[in-house]
């Protein structure tokens, strides 16, 4: 039978004591904590058994086994058989809920889906898919990042599977491992929490975050033979593109950089070969990396923005002038690897 709406809201809200008690004993034993996780294998396909879904009684679980207690006492005390009936009866339904409530999690698996890369500061996004092989629906199962307390929760129908989302704010740019995930359910009762914990394998890849308000873009660089040239450009001018003339070809016009700014240039094609835009670390500016950095994103995103074709050159790493979107995300990503 399908729970009512209250309650699994309510076996919802029973999360917050519970796991805070299990938050704190995760941060106690740190050295518990990771020699634990070193044994558990790095996986994007997680399905849930016997071996890897651990069970134990909640706060309520336990205040039931207290009355349980006094109320077998009771009966024994004053030989009522209402009392034995009573007792029984709630201690059949509550060995009923363990299993359920185990059977609600083991047999499940978990697939997370590749994470898109972000720029710092921003929320990593975690698509997680829940797959149901049993031909009866699991309920009120929970997913969140370990040692977190926003929880997202979702009802799995029988032979088909639900989506959750989760989130994780990364500390910095660079490439992340995404963080320990855990699962759980207290289904039926809440008297006891079943829970899972799981190491994804993915890494999330984390951008600098772009400067505000970067400068222009740096003058183009002539090629060989074209120095002549260097000094007739100004500043923030870029290699191969003018103001649009009447007659130049339609493949000629840069439409997304008017698309962006509603400002009509047109690619030169006798400078082309002449200047080459080169993103530069040594010429960001006298910040410090991390401010530096910045600014060349921002500049990365504005020359991909207006159809440039640039160069890149960071402390280890150069990638030559080129455009497009995989131009774009390769500068990027050699920005957050620095």
């Amino acid at each position: 039978m399908k729970p009512s709406r209250e309650s699994r809201a309510n076996a919802s809200a029973n999360v917050n004591a519970d796991s805070s008690a299990h938050l704190r004993w995760w941060q106690l034993r740190p050295r518990m904590r990771q020699w634990w996780l070193s044994r558990l294998r790095l996986t994007d396909t997680f399905t849930l058994t016997q071996r890897n879904v651990y069970i134990l009684p909640t706060r309520a679980g336990l205040m039931l086994a207290v009355t349980l207690a006094v109320l077998l006492v009771a009966s024994i005390n004053y030989q009522l058989n209402l009392g034995y009936l009573l007792t029984f009866l709630l201690l059949g339904c509550a060995a009923v809920s363990m299993v359920v409530c185990h059977n609600t999690l083991r047999g499940l698996t978990l697939h997370l889906l590749p994470p898109q890369s972000i720029f710092a500061g921003g929320l990593a996004l975690f698509d997680i898919r829940l797959v149901n092989g049993r031909s009866t629906p699991r309920y009120a199962i929970g997913m969140a990042v370990q040692g977190s307390d926003h929880w997202t929760w979702a009802d799995v129908p029988a032979q088909g599977e639900a989506a959750v989302q989760i989130s994780f704010k990364p500390a910095r740019r660079g490439l992340h491992r995404v963080p320990v995930l855990t699962s759980e359910t207290r289904f039926p009762l809440g008297t006891f929490r079943v829970w899972t914990i799981w190491r994804p394998a993915s890494q999330v890849l984390v951008y600098p975050a772009p400067e505000a308000t970067p400068p222009p873009l740096p003058q183009g660089e002539p090629l060989s033979g074209a120095g002549a040239l260097a000094s007739a450009r100004s500043a923030g001018e870029f290699d191969g593109v003018r103001s649009y003339q009447r007659g130049d070809p339609m493949k000629l016009v840069v439409w997304k950089k008017f698309a962006k700014s509603g400002e009509l240039v047109s690619r030169d094609s006798s400078q082309t070969q002449r200047y080459e835009l080169w993103l530069d670390f040594a010429r960001a500016g006298s910040l410090d990396q991390e401010g530096r950095l910045s600014r060349l994103a921002a500049w990365v995103m504005a020359a991909d923005a207006q159809g440039l074709q640039y160069g890149l050159r960071v402390p280890g790493s150069e990638i030559k002038p080129d455009g497009g979107v995989a131009h774009r995300l390769r500068c990027l990503r050699a920005l957050a690897l620095v």
